[in-house]
Formats: C-alpha cells, structure tokens, sequence
C-alpha cells in the first residue's frame, strides 16, 4: 500500500495510528483493542449457545430440515418430487440454493483469512475464549497456562493456590457438558433437548450422545485444549493454509535490529523475561518468522505486552502487525536470513 493511501478500516485496526504516538497513548490504544476483542468473543459465545433456540442456525434431523436465519432452507426440489418441475428445474435449483451460498460463504471467509490469517479463532472462536478462560484458571492453580507445561510460568505478583483446582475441574466439566447439550440442539430441537434434560426424560440415544461428548470435550479442555486449536481444529487449519499463502498477510513483525532488548523484557504481567513468549495463549514463540507462527490467531496480546514493557523505558515496541507492503517487507527480510 503506497504511504500517501489511507490504509483500510480493518488493516487500520491493527496497526498504530497515522503519526508518532506516546508510548502512553499507544498502550492504551492495544488496551482497548484487547478489551473488544474480548467483548466481540463473548457476544460471538452468547450466540453460539443461542443460534439453535433462534433458528438462526441448526439443521433438525427430525424434519430433515436447515434453518438459517430463522427460515427454512431448502434445495427447492420440492416440486420435482413431486413431478412438478423438471430434472433441469432441479438441477439448477440444488445449484443456486445449495452449492453457490456454500462456495460464497467459504470464499468470503477464506478471503478474510487470506488476508488477515486465523481472525475467526482468535476474535470470535468460542471454543479459543474457552482455552483463554482455563488458562488462567489453570494458572491460578498452579502457574502453568497447560498441564503439559514443564515449568510454572510468573504471573504478576500472582501467587498458585489449591483452592482454585476444585473450580478449574468443575469449569472443563461444565463447559464440556454445556457444549455437548449445545451440539445435540443443533440437530434436534433446542425444546425437546432441554425439556427432556430438565423433565429427566432423554431418550437413550440423547443421554449416550450427551454422555459420550461431555467426557469428550471435558478430557480436552483439560488436557488437549491448546493442542486442539493448532492441530485438530479443521477452521484453523483452512484459515492458516490460506494466510501462508499470502505474502501480504498480516504478520507480527519483530524488530531483529533490537533484539537485544529482549534480554531486559518485563513487564508487571511477566516480571521474568519474554513477556510475549509467556503471554501467548497457543503457546508459540511470537518473534518466530512467519512459517514457525502457523497456528498464530491474531490475538494481539503478544504485541500489548511488548508494550507495556518498552513504554516503561519510553522505546518503541519490537513487535507490532504489519499487513500489505509492510508484511512483503518483513517476509523479504526473513528469507534474506535463510540464505
């Protein structure tokens, strides 16, 4: 992007106002950007346990029906079954209501990858504002973020208490029994599913399925939750696959010409050193290049540490996002390390 064009709103949202700004004022700026990103994954978390009571999207397999938006949706082969319209009718039905909105909606998505990479996990996912949310239960506990972590990571003046276990358990068992509810309401009705619960009264197919999915997703939210999101998750994989293949993505951009002072980096969260390494929840390396930063989310919180701890030294962060030329720039540079 040419410097005299106004970068766009999103591309703006990522990168630092136009003009020198305080290390103050920058601070606060990434302040208030984690705080809507918080707020946008708790809205997109709201409305993933509601969408199916809303019909905003479920498919019932009692009436072999898709509902989107609160409408049903169908192929519109209706008539041809009925030997009221033609097998090209139909065809062209199946086409237009079927294949094309899917195509549509997964290339609009996979653009939005293209261009800013794994925005969906770290912005809206649900599933990530969960792993968020028991990492720092988990933390509380016992200062690691995973329980596959080999040491307690410092916190702040954070000090690990017992007393938090009981609640860590009882969340990934609450949260693994309310996603698997969640699931079975997007295939059979979001009443029948919660009257039969609250009555004490699921079929035996209902009570296997929410069995069987609540030891399923407890057992991962206790011990896979972050392994999940970079390799098993299928979103995230399509999403990286796609952003990899743009040099222009957006990237967190590392300032190697300073990286000596990474050696003095804390700040009151990470009073150890590294304070992007300690506060990435997928557990990476952010001043990695960008192949090793595959399952990367856009998340931010690596570049808000970063400055919170040079605006206490009054120096310009060493991370920060760079999308278009500037991701070009900072790709060129890496490769030129590699030769």
């Amino acid at each position: 992007m040419p410097p005299d064009m106004p970068a766009s709103r999103p591309a703006a949202l990522f990168q630092s106002s136009a003009g020198p700004a305080s290390p103050s004022a920058e601070l606060r700026r990434l302040a208030r950007l984690q705080r809507l990103r918080r707020g946008l994954q708790l809205s997109f978390f709201a409305l993933f346990l509601a969408a199916p009571s809303l019909n905003l999207l479920r498919f019932d397999l009692t009436e072999t029906q898709l509902w989107v938006l609160g409408f049903r949706w169908s192929l519109g082969i209706d008539a041809f079954l009925r030997g009221e319209a033609t097998a090209t009718q139909a065809a062209l039905a199946i086409i237009g209501r079927g294949i094309l909105p899917a195509v549509a909606l997964a290339v609009g998505f996979l653009a939005v990858a293209y261009r800013w990479g794994r925005l969906y996990c770290g912005w809206l996912c649900p599933h990530f504002s969960l792993v968020e949310t028991l990492n720092d239960l988990l933390h509380r506990a016992c200062g690691k973020f995973s329980l596959w972590d080999a040491h307690p990571t410092p916190r702040g003046s954070r000090q690990p208490q017992r007393r938090w276990w009981p609640l860590f358990g009882l969340s990934c068992a609450l949260f693994g029994f309310l996603w698997a509810i969640t699931l079975l309401t997007y295939l059979l009705p979001p009443a029948q599913v919660w009257g039969n619960l609250l009555a004490g009264t699921l079929t035996p197919n209902q009570a296997r399925f929410i069995g069987i999915a609540s030891l399923v997703f407890t057992a991962e939210f206790l011990f896979a939750r972050h392994l999940f999101c970079r390799f098993g998750c299928a979103v995230g994989l399509f999403q990286s696959l796609a952003w990899m293949a743009n040099p222009k993505g957006l990237v967190v951009a590392f300032d190697r010409g300073r990286a000596r002072d990474c050696r003095s980096c804390s700040t009151p969260q990470s009073p150890a050193g590294a304070a992007c390494d300690q506060a990435c929840p997928m557990r990476l390396k952010p001043r990695n290049i960008k192949r090793l930063m595959f399952a990367c989310v856009q998340c931010g919180q690596c570049i808000t540490e970063c400055d919170s701890s040079n605006a206490a030294r009054a120096h310009t962060p060493n991370l920060e996002w760079k999308v278009g030329l500037d991701a070009v720039r900072e790709t060129l540079k890496q490769r030129q390390r590699d030769v």
